[in-house]
């Protein structure tokens, strides 16, 4: 029996999981992110190979019949020549015979979360997309124009308002809120108001690639007692929600599905499902592997609509 193998690159981490034709994971493997527009496209396909070197190790890499690359970035990859020849040098040198064949984390993500051809996906990770899934394949999509352009929402966009927040505080002169003294322990600055905190905290921020603001995400959820985070998870909600349905027509019951790691942060992923079902009647669900639908749609390509769902 043969082997399908998928793929979930994101922003922070890339996840490769192989599958027999009957829906049993064979393989695992986890390596950094492989989004080319976040990272250098050399750093992007290196962890392309990592990911896949752990999920065949042990395995006739020879007996893959068909393989998916869901990515996030994927625009890059399909219309750049030398980005996608170091992908392409990636997938064979993992010893894959059979063709790369790309689509986006949303139709990935869809997969996981939902066998229906037709529906929603909203991803809400380190950047964020709303996309229509029809027959499989991606139709349309509002947002995921990455963190210089858009990205509401995100685990970047909350960083970077976390950030904002505290450097507000200092120049306000007023007592620092948790949130405010939590941004400033994690970059390593003293947790005082002062001209010279509010300084070096606007040169920490400009000094690491801009993604990395996304590292301050977690702290947003962690303090959203403090109506500051409050009004951060409060905007982010909305933004996340408004992507959504924008991809939808009125009346529309097709499945909603979630991916991304701040689906499962609280409160606001339990406030994005509540503002999901309040505003249609769709069935919410959510994905958890983007990788578990790369690796179904590549066992579709063989089997059809029927194949087994990943066990």
């Amino acid at each position: 029996m043969g082997f399908v193998v998928g793929l979930d690159a994101g922003g922070t981490s890339t996840r490769a999981l192989v599958l027999d034709l009957d829906g049993t994971r064979l393989g695992a493997g986890v390596a950094g992110g492989a989004n080319p527009n976040s990272h250098p496209p050399e750093l992007a396909a290196a962890h392309i190979s990592q990911a896949l070197t752990a999920a065949l190790d042990g395995l006739d890499a020879a007996k893959v019949e068909s393989g998916v690359l869901g990515m996030a970035g994927s625009s890059k990859l399909l219309s750049d020549p030398a980005v996608s020849a170091l992908f392409e040098a990636a997938w064979t040198g993992a010893g894959l015979r059979c063709p790369m064949r790309v689509i986006t984390d949303c139709e990935a993500a869809f997969a996981t979360g939902s066998s229906s051809p037709d529906g929603t996906v909203l991803v809400a990770g380190t950047g964020s997309i709303a996309a229509r899934i029809t027959d499989h394949k991606l139709a349309g999509t509002v947002g995921g124009y990455g963190w210089l352009l858009g990205d509401e929402g995100s685990a970047f966009w909350l960083g970077r308002e976390a950030v904002r927040a505290t450097l507000q505080a200092l120049e306000s002169n007023a007592p620092l809120d948790p949130l405010a003294t939590a941004v400033l322990t994690m970059a390593d600055l003293p947790a005082e108001p002062s001209r010279d905190t509010w300084r070096r905290l606007i040169t920490r921020a400009n000094q690491s690639p801009p993604i990395h603001l996304s590292h301050y995400a977690p702290l947003v959820t962690a303090h959203h007692e403090t109506p500051s985070a409050d009004r951060i998870i409060s905007g982010a909600v909305k933004a996340l929600a408004d992507l959504a349905m924008s991809c939808r027509e009125e009346g529309d019951d097709t499945p909603i599905v979630l991916v991304g790691s701040l689906i499962h942060a609280h409160p606001l992923g339990t406030r994005l499902r509540a503002e999901l079902t309040a505003r249609t009647h769709a069935t919410v669900r959510i994905a958890t592997e983007g990788a578990a639908g790369a690796a179904w749609l590549a066992a579709v390509d063989i089997l059809g609509t029927t194949a087994p769902r990943p066990c």
